[in-house]
């Protein structure tokens, strides 16, 4: 019964972790132009510090797994959660590019690692309960970024930028320090037991890359809404401002509300059929996006496939981290290292496919992405291996 009690308060835990998370990424989004003037560069500059924050996120996310079988999750993510808080503020006060360079590295490092490392802690939650809470937990970090992007906005509006970034560490730091003591005691020890004798960098499984690539084509189509939703609206819609922002604003909100749901959806018809069904509902949102005769008709269209996108990579880190014969760490780590690419990736491709072919039928083809995703969904089936072996798994309270 203690432990019960220990795992339960590790849930809420892990819920902030990601909330802490989420909400240091959403008070960066309105920070982001006011790098211009502030450097005196332009957009192109812009988008290659951009690039280099994801690639120190990537990068990091290859090497946490093992940090975390040499140090324990718990450690980690400590370690990281704590490294995560002044960030934000180093990267505001950051004097030029010299600085802000290698900050925006480190920015991106820590954040994901703090991403791997809270990633799976919620899979030594989700054994320690015998049911689901990924979703629910990635439910948090939207959540999180929701509060920290409209709070920042309205921060550097009253505040100005520096202050904002002060108020949002700040924040962070609550969230941070009130998870840690409730973390679940992951030890080194217990994590090399459960590792191979013999260590690579890339894992050698091939199942494990084939969730990273599932887990990639259901990343794409996100950062496909979230940077070109609007311009589609625009350009071939005709929508205005405010009805074009609508686009990922639906997205993101049916995304966040379907995530908070997807662990009872888990718990009651499993994780392959609830892939499945996720990937085929995303598929037809994009599909209807690239068809719509009217703005309106988008907007719904990618809210649906909002909620078909919502709970797919939750579902896939979950099977991650239970893939037999590799350490959770490890397998987490490969499959966010593989699948955080979709969003570098996303933005430039997508542009060019859109500037060259059209954004109606580049967001058709991206709904073959989910459909390939729904089709291999058997392949996520780890996800519920821990239950398989110990029966039938309780329906949430």
């Amino acid at each position: 019964m203690q432990g019960d009690v220990q795992a339960r308060r590790a849930r809420w835990a892990v819920a902030a972790m990601f909330m802490a998370n989420g909400f240091v990424m959403g008070a960066w989004a309105p920070q982001i132009p006011l790098l211009l003037p502030r450097h005196g560069i332009g957009e192109s500059t812009l988008g290659l510090l951009i690039l280099v924050l994801g690639f120190g996120a990537v990068s990091a996310m290859l090497f946490s797994g093992r940090l975390i079988a040499r140090l324990g999750g718990r450690a980690v993510l400590t370690i990281f959660s704590l490294a995560t808080i002044p960030v934000l503020p180093l990267v505001v006060f950051a004097p030029n590019l010299w600085l802000l360079t290698p900050i925006l590295v480190a920015f991106g490092a820590v954040v994901g690692c703090m991403d791997v490392a809270m990633n799976a802690q919620a899979v030594e939650v989700e054994r320690r309960l015998h049911r689901a809470i990924m979703s629910s937990s990635h439910g948090f970090w939207s959540l999180g970024g929701f509060i920290g992007g409209s709070a920042g906005g309205f921060l550097i509006a009253h505040l100005g930028a520096g202050q904002q970034s002060l108020v949002a560490a700040a924040f962070a730091a609550v969230l941070v320090f009130g998870a840690m003591p409730f973390l679940l005691p992951t030890t080194a020890v217990a994590a090399a037991a459960e590792a191979p004798v013999r260590h690579h960098l890339l894992p050698r499984d091939l199942g494990l890359w084939l969730l990273g690539f599932m887990a990639f084509f259901s990343m794409v189509p996100e950062g496909a809404v979230l940077d070109w939703a609007a311009i589609y609206l625009q350009k071939e819609l005709g929508s205005d401002v405010f009805r074009s922002g609508l686009a990922f604003a639906f997205f993101a909100g049916a995304m966040a509300v379907m995530r908070f749901a997807g662990d009872h959806a888990r718990n009651r018809f499993g994780a392959v059929r609830t892939l499945r069904v996720s990937g085929l509902v995303g598929a037809a949102g994009l599909m209807g996006g690239a068809l719509a005769p009217a703005d309106w008709f988008a907007i719904v269209s990618f809210a649906l496939a909002g909620l078909g996108v919502a709970n797919m990579v939750p579902i896939m880190f979950s099977a991650a981290g239970n893939r037999p014969g590799v350490p959770s760490a490890v397998g987490i780590s490969t499959v966010t290292m593989v699948g955080y690419s979709g969003i570098l990736v996303a933005p430039a491709s997508i542009g060019y496919a859109a500037e060259h072919f059209g954004y109606r039928p580049t967001y058709a083809t991206l709904s073959l992405l989910l459909v390939t995703v729904a089709l291999l969904a058997a392949k996520a089936a780890d996800a519920d291996g821990l239950r398989r072996e110990e029966g039938p798994v309780p329906l949430p309270v």
